[in-house]
């Protein structure tokens, strides 16, 4: 892949200029390309590093790597070819998406296995939401996309970690099926996304599963009134902290022109509730 730099106004965006697999058009040709290995990273010097991390004020809980197999797949293939593929040409989406998810799945399982149980979670990722609604139907996702993630999951649990799994926009129907295929945290609830409610996520799913995000970058960070981010930091630790199981954050990154006052209200409103059973 190759990005370049887009200017939003307020910084940059890397966005992707060339998909190395667009042109490719049947499954020989998938396996000619030079496939990344996990063979190029130095797996020996994690023990150190977390070491060195720790000595710095931790011990701190410890995230590792970024394993997105949909969007891995469709950053070398293309968007629209990748949805075209899912659609008429299957099988050389599921040939890309089995390379990939081959790809994190070694990477993952050599990086546990140097931790030796130093590492606490893994990040994986696929945005399989818009704001509307998903990006494709849940059958189609359950059958390209889920199973991969399901094999990563399955190593991540085996060395002891948690997976922590990313996604935005309107996903509540995926819900069930993210926990089928063995998430412990759902990042980073995009609630001004259609369908999606803080209690109603509570409800039906949290007793298995472990929520982080929330804090509205598209509404109330950047446009909002520090009082206005503390009334929702409080909404939204009485609904998904309920008995515990919540990481209060912004539902995506905040964005450059957010008000810095709101950023410090956001913290010091979590630390307030928090300190003063705001959960209650």
């Amino acid at each position: 892949m190759r990005r370049k730099a887009v200017n939003y106004g307020g910084g940059f965006y890397n966005e992707i200029e060339f998909h190395p697999l667009a042109g490719a058009d049947t499954i020989e040709e998938l396996k000619t390309y030079g496939w990344p290995s996990a063979d190029w990273f130095d797996y020996e010097a994690i023990p150190d590093l977390i070491r060195q991390t720790n000595a710095t004020g931790g011990p701190y809980a410890i995230i590792a790597l970024n394993c997105n197999v949909f969007e891995t797949a469709w950053h070398m293939r293309g968007l629209e070819r990748t949805m075209l593929d899912l659609a008429l040409n299957p099988e050389q989406v599921d040939f890309i998406l089995g390379k990939v998810a081959d790809f994190y799945l070694e990477q993952a399982t050599r990086t546990l296995q140097a931790a030796r149980g130093a590492i606490d979670l893994v990040f994986t990722a696929d945005d399989i939401g818009q704001q509307k609604g998903l990006l494709m139907s849940l059958d189609m996702w359950a059958r390209h996309i889920k199973p991969h993630h399901a094999r990563i999951n399955k190593a991540i649990h085996e060395y002891g970690a948690r997976a922590i799994y990313h996604s935005d926009g309107a996903v509540m129907d995926a819900v069930p099926g993210l926990i089928d295929m063995g998430i412990d945290i759902l990042q980073a609830l995009q609630f001004d996304a259609e369908g999606m409610d803080a209690r109603a996520l509570k409800d039906r799913f949290g007793e298995r599963l472990c929520f982080q995000g929330g804090v509205s970058v598209q509404r109330t960070l950047p446009f909002g009134e520090p009082n206005q981010v503390r009334r929702e930091v409080e909404s939204l630790i009485r609904s998904l902290g309920r008995d515990g199981g919540y990481i209060l954050g912004p539902s995506h990154a905040i964005q450059a022109g957010t008000p810095a006052e709101n950023v410090y209200a956001m913290f010091e409103a979590a630390l307030h509730f928090s300190r003063n059973g705001g959960w209650q």
